[in-house]
């Protein structure tokens, strides 16, 4: 590989910008680095070059460790987005600048100019100032002048941010095709989604200091595994929707509903007069409140749900929600279906992709409206529910703490429920109905700057894992995968403990591209996390229970500490 990043941290006071963040990036690959403004892409991208240092982890050029090493030494060139063109020189004295500094022999620097000005298709230039350039051919000499000492890496921060559309289409395909006939191994940092696709080899989105997700283009946009890469590569509908699964009690072969989050492209929309007259599966039934016409496409709101439509739905259809559906439509489409606004429509699904997440939606259970509502303002859990674009409900259960069978409906989603002396007798209700995974929540908890992870049997581990891995994609905390053995354990046990964080670290990259660090202790098991969780404030724990559907009495006093802390529970 041309680039390997392994468990790279960056902190500014105390909070972490770029957080474990692992990647590789093959030999002469073109990849993309997509996020929003303050995701951390351009720190991590500095980070590569060595024009910012590192807090933790480990920076890998062609096999060759350079975390330590200067930016001078690494053999990168480093394109910025406002140019940083010596205004005094000339162009060729731009480009032959960095050839200076490594004192070549005037006649290697002429020949090395006049071909990267031919490459970059401005030759016969060179006695040009830069105030004499547009803003596109000065960006297009940045870049000669990064490439000048032939730089085995060309890294690119947001280079086409100042130019307008026209000539940043143009600089793209001169920097493409550059890069292919160099075969230089390059990481362009943008936060423009057209401009990445049309770029790049394979595509790394970035969010409150990780990275989310990596692949080619075409798998993060039709198969993407979070809510937020699908609705930042691309406009998206996120759809909650109940479907059957086989309970933790299967021995009878009982099923029971479990809520999945599932994405719907507008362009995979379909309008039309009434459910018959559909090519594809049912939605429902909703009016159209919003058109906008846009040239090859019309852009299209539809409100679902209401009285009208209702009166229309099939009752056996299945539920959905948000209320609003995002549709594009063709002028093909247009042309054989026309519409207005207030218009009633029938709306099909050419696709849908249910994203591989466990946390789906939030529902308080309360014994009272009042204690919910109390719960249901604590500013980090609507905060969470607003980062994940999910609901936020509430479910009243007067006998949520007692032993009396509880009538009705399971709570869909993730239960939260309040910490404190009474927390363990709600878990236990909420998992004897099946329920998981469960968020004990004390009323005042602050967000948390720390998570600790620990899963306390074999069973829970894969749930733990994808719990964790959807938590820490909206939450820009610091987490550690915490091992615990017995005091006394022999050097095989603590070897096998060790050996088994590994294969966690392992699945944990695989199968949910979450990277964190890990940690083995030797003690009480429920003694050592009480001593991790007090340790500094602002923590949060994710537990996976050691059997199913069950809570041991030990495990209680996790629960009912106070001041308390978040846990939320597989």
């Amino acid at each position: 590989m041309s680039i390997t990043l392994d468990q790279v941290t960056k902190q500014y006071q105390g909070n972490p910008v770029v957080n474990d963040v692992s990647l590789a990036v093959a030999e002469g690959e073109f990849f993309v680095l997509l996020g929003p403004s303050g995701s951390g892409k351009s720190t991590l991208l500095r980070a590569i070059a060595g024009l910012t240092e590192v807090d933790h982890g480990r920076i890998t050029l062609f096999g060759r460790d350079v975390t330590q090493v200067s930016a001078r030494e690494r053999e990168v060139g480093f394109v910025f987005q406002n140019y940083a063109l010596f205004r005094h020189m000339t162009v060729g004295e731009n480009i032959e600048f960095a050839l200076r500094v490594r004192r070549e022999k005037a006649a290697e620097r002429v020949r090395r100019r006049k071909e990267l000005l031919e490459l970059i298709g401005l030759a016969d230039m060179d006695d040009r100032l830069p105030i004499q350039l547009s803003g596109g051919q000065q960006q297009r000499v940045a870049v000669a002048r990064a490439l000048a000492h032939k730089p085995k890496v060309l890294l690119l921060d947001e280079p086409f941010g100042a130019l307008d559309a026209k000539i940043r289409e143009e600089l793209r395909r001169t920097i493409r095709s550059v890069q292919r006939e160099l075969g230089i191994t390059t990481i362009l940092v943008t936060h423009d989604q057209e401009e990445a696709f049309a770029l790049g080899d394979r595509l790394g989105v970035m969010n409150l200091g990780r990275l989310l997700e990596a692949g080619r283009p075409t798998d993060l946009y039709s198969r993407p595994a979070t809510r937020f890469v699908a609705t930042f590569l691309g406009a998206a509908n996120l759809l909650l929707r109940r479907e059957a699964r086989l309970g933790p009690e299967a021995a009878g072969q009982s099923r029971r509903e479990q809520e999945v989050v599932a994405m719907l492209r507008p362009e995979e929309a379909e309008l039309a007069p009434d459910r018959d007259a559909l090519t594809t599966g049912f939605l429902g039934y909703g009016h159209v409140e919003e058109m906008q016409f846009t040239g090859a496409l019309e852009r299209l709101r539809v409100r679902m749900g209401t009285e009208a439509a209702e009166r229309h739905a099939d009752a056996s259809a299945t539920a959905m929600s948000p209320v609003w559906i995002d549709v594009t439509r063709t002028q093909p489409e247009q042309r054989a279906f026309p519409l207005a606004p207030g218009q009633l429509v029938a709306v099909g699904t050419r696709r849908i992709h249910v994203l591989p997440t466990p946390l789906s939606s939030f529902t308080v259970c309360a014994e009272s409206r009042e204690a919910a509502e109390r719960l249901m303002s604590n500013h980090w859990l609507t905060d969470l529910a607003a980062r994940m674009q999910t609901r936020l409900s509430a479910q009243v259960e007067p006998q949520l703490a007692s032993e009396i069978p509880a009538p009705g409906p399971a709570p869909a989603g993730v239960a939260v429920v309040a910490a404190g002396p009474d927390c363990p007798a709600k878990v236990r209700r909420l998992l004897g109905r099946g329920v998981t995974p469960i968020l004990c929540l004390p009323e005042d908890a602050e967000p948390p700057g720390r998570v600790v992870v620990h899963f306390a049997g074999q069973v829970a581990r894969r749930a733990t894992l994808a719990m964790t891995a959807s938590l820490l994609r909206h939450v820009p905390a610091e987490a550690v995968f915490l091992g615990i053995l017995p005091s006394g354990s022999p050097e095989r046990t603590r070897t096998a403990g060790v050996r088994q964080l590994l294969d966690v670290r392992s699945e944990a990259q695989a199968g949910h591209g979450l990277d964190v660090r890990t940690e083995l202790r030797l003690g009480d098991r429920i003694e050592e996390l009480l001593r991790e969780l007090g340790s500094q404030p602002g923590q949060m724990l994710v537990l996976g229970l050691p059997e199913a559907g069950s809570l041991p009495e030990n495990f209680e006093a996790l629960l009912t500490q106070s001041p308390g802390w978040p846990v939320l529970l597989a």
